[in-house]
């Protein structure tokens, strides 16, 4: 399995054996909204789920904290989000992460999407008790790279999603809320006319109460072209 480490504000660590990886899709707080935008998507092709908000069983191998993510194509892309850790006693970790989605298979099945790339996560965390009085002010933002520039490509609040606190109950009432079990909270609007098909990728999660941030970032790799 992957073990991911996290620092806490302290400087005392938590290693987490990843044994359950579940990425949360449609996951906006505003549902009306959600099921405009699920019918703006089957224009384009992509599926609409069965329900909303929907949850994604992932590889635990996806779940990764690393600088470089290998793309098979260009038409890859990721997405600021936050995530749900649970350590080892229950104890509930909040950081950042990206999710990476290869976008040609999207139309063909989210979940597939969701399995052939990883959901990069921060190496940092926080004590989602220490937080979570005040996680509507939590900001997320996303940048991308294109040719050494780099453009903003979403910037919102944590009262645009379902809360931590929402998805945990799910888990427990799945008997899901265990040990290694990582939850992806799903994302916020992306900017109009911004390419998502970058070179790389950068997500904050910032609590203005404390001035802290936890940030992560990472280069798009394309892989060599098959032979054969």
């Amino acid at each position: 399995m992957t073990v991911l480490t996290f620092e806490l504000p302290d400087g005392s660590t938590r290693a987490v054996d990843v044994v359950q990886l579940l990425n949360a899709g449609y996951a906006g707080r505003e549902q009306a909204d959600v099921a405009a935008h699920v019918a703006e998507l089957a224009q384009l092709g992509v599926p609409a789920p069965s329900v909303t908000p929907a949850l994604y069983p992932v590889s635990p191998y996806l779940a990764q904290q690393t600088d470089r993510v290998a793309a098979p194509h260009a038409r890859t892309s990721g997405e600021a989000e936050w995530a749900l850790v649970v350590a080892d006693g229950g104890e509930l970790l909040l950081t950042a992460a990206c999710d990476h989605t290869d976008r040609d298979l999207e139309v063909h099945g989210v979940a597939w999407s969701k399995n052939a790339a990883p959901d990069v996560l921060a190496r940092q965390a926080w004590l989602l008790a220490d937080v979570e009085s005040r996680i509507d002010e939590l900001t997320l933002r996303a940048w991308v790279t294109h040719d050494g520039g780099e453009t903003e490509i979403q910037d919102g609040t944590l009262a645009e999603l379902l809360t931590p606190g929402y998805w945990a109950g799910v888990l427990r009432e799945r008997g899901a809320l265990k040990s290694g079990t990582v939850l992806i909270s799903g994302t916020i609007p992306m900017a109009d006319g911004v390419d998502q098909f970058a070179d790389g990728w950068r997500v904050e999660l910032g609590d203005p109460a404390t001035g802290n941030t936890i940030r992560l970032a990472y280069e798009v790799a394309p892989l060599p072209q098959p032979i054969g």
